[in-house]
């Protein structure tokens, strides 16, 4: 149940009615909402160890949403991240494709996932990518509509597939977090998310050591905390991964989040204006859709150490660590439910669906 699943979860609201159709479904990890309708797998559920390992079968996904017969469908409504558009919609029925990303290893991540593969996967993946770009950028060409995440998806989109989308922002809870007097804010930054490397974790830990500044790391894997807390400075704490309340109350509490890394849109930005707290964020991708830079935030263009210790000292200097925390929210809720659905609708009543 991650961003890709809460989408889901709010086209399912609005479409009580609708089937969902997905590669591999696992019941018990879903919430209520999705396990309310009826769930239709591909051919990919039943491959052995698919339930985990899914990832691996990208190569035979194509065809395996190519099989899924959609007659009798009036509307489509695919959630891209992979190859999820490439179903064959009914030639009456307007195919919407709200997209996440293109496809990342495929096109501008391409060498950075082949760089960090194993051997097997970086000796196949030249040729089983060429194959795959030809089949997403064909596949594309069956889409009536595009609605993008962001900006930054959207000239993605423009890019690879040569056509346009409507941004919509992806819905954010931000009715769950909310701020704390302005007593109780502590002085220490906050790190929150999965310590995946694209998203620089390691400068964030390596900047904050150099300033000398109290930082809190929360997310995981372990082995990936384990291995920036050794290049971590005395006033570096990492939680790992924490429950809900943990996280919410480090959000409202925190001096500001700390966002270096390059993403489509970012939730984790939007829940900390939703706590009332103040963004340091690598101003590209979905960070400038989300953080008004010296309003809500900070944004910085040097994705480095030297570049984010600036940012933290320019921020500090504008102080603006004492933003309005009313403000903040007010911005934040900007990115509701409620505006998510609006613009799906008005997406699809671009297409005569409704």
């Amino acid at each position: 149940m991650r961003g890709g699943e809460r989408v889901l979860e709010s086209l399912c609201r609005m479409f009580p009615q609708a089937d969902i159709v997905t590669h591999v479904a696992v019941p018990e990890r879903l919430s209520e909402t999705l396990r309310r309708h009826r769930i239709v797998t591909t051919r990919i559920a039943g491959l052995p160890f698919a339930a985990r390992a899914y990832q691996k079968y990208l190569p035979l996904m194509p065809r395996a949403l190519e099989e899924v017969d959609l007659t009798g469908y009036d509307i489509v409504i695919s959630s891209e991240a992979g190859p999820a558009k490439g179903v064959i919609a009914p030639p009456d029925a307007p195919h919407l494709c709200y997209c996440h990303s293109p496809m990342r290893y495929l096109w501008d991540q391409y060498h950075v996932y082949r760089d960090g593969a194993g051997l097997v996967t970086r000796a196949t993946m030249p040729m089983l990518a060429h194959r795959l770009r030809q089949w997403d950028v064909s596949s594309a060409a069956r889409v009536d509509g595009f609605a993008a995440n962001s900006h930054h998806v959207a000239d993605r989109i423009s890019k690879y597939w040569r056509r346009e989308a409507r941004v919509v922002h992806p819905p954010v809870a931000v009715e769950d977090f909310a701020p704390v007097a302005r007593e109780e804010v502590g002085d220490f930054y906050l790190w929150a998310g999965e310590l995946a490397p694209y998203k620089r974790p390691d400068l964030a830990v390596e900047a904050m050591r150099r300033l000398d500044r109290p930082f809190v790391v929360i997310g995981g894997p372990d082995a990936t905390m384990q291995k920036l807390r050794r290049q971590a400075g005395p006033k570096t704490r990492f939680l790992g991964k924490v429950p809900f309340e943990t996280l919410k109350s480090h959000m409202a509490r925190c001096k500001a989040l700390i966002f270096p890394g390059e993403e489509d849109f970012g939730i984790i930005p939007v829940e900390a204006m939703a706590s009332g707290r103040p963004v340091i964020a690598y101003g590209r991708g979905g960070a400038c859709d989300t953080v008004i830079d010296g309003e809500t935030g900070l944004l910085f263009r040097d994705q480095s150490v030297e570049g984010l210790m600036a940012a933290v000292e320019a921020f500090e200097a504008a102080g603006l660590g004492r933003a309005d925390p009313a403000a903040l929210v007010r911005h934040a809720a900007g990115f509701n439910e409620a505006r998510f659905q609006e613009g799906i609708r008005a997406s699809l009543a671009e297409l005569g669906a409704i």
